[in-house]
């Protein structure tokens, strides 16, 4: 039975950790998860949705770049509320860390 994989599960935390690390447009956010998240999957919409979805909770804020030529870009910016999500993110992931250590314990115990 193939494992259908949930990243985006966590997506939000990974564009909070992304944006902690300096402000940036969504396009840069993507390529950034790309290079850096060992074999990340999404399509560049879901990070669309997940900054739509972070706007909505304060997480983020943005502002508007027209220094470039072609269409202004919404630059963004990881807010206070947002580094509080990103805490809370780093508990549950440290939480996560330790049930699927301990699944992955018992389950080399039975392969002995």
């Amino acid at each position: 039975m193939p494992i259908k994989r949930k990243q985006s599960r966590h997506l939000p935390a990974f564009i909070l950790l992304t944006l902690a690390e300096g402000a940036a447009h969504g396009g840069a956010i993507y390529n950034s998860l790309m290079e850096k998240v060992p074999n990340f999957q999404c399509d560049q919409g879901a990070i669309y949705r997940a900054l739509q979805k972070l706007e909505e909770d304060n997480a983020v804020t943005f502002s508007w770049d027209t220094t470039s030529t072609g269409p202004a870009k919404k630059i963004y910016s990881i807010t206070d509320a947002g580094l509080n999500q990103l805490d809370d993110w780093k508990v549950d992931i440290e939480q996560r860390i330790l049930y699927l250590k301990c699944f992955l314990d018992r389950y080399k115990k039975l392969k002995k």
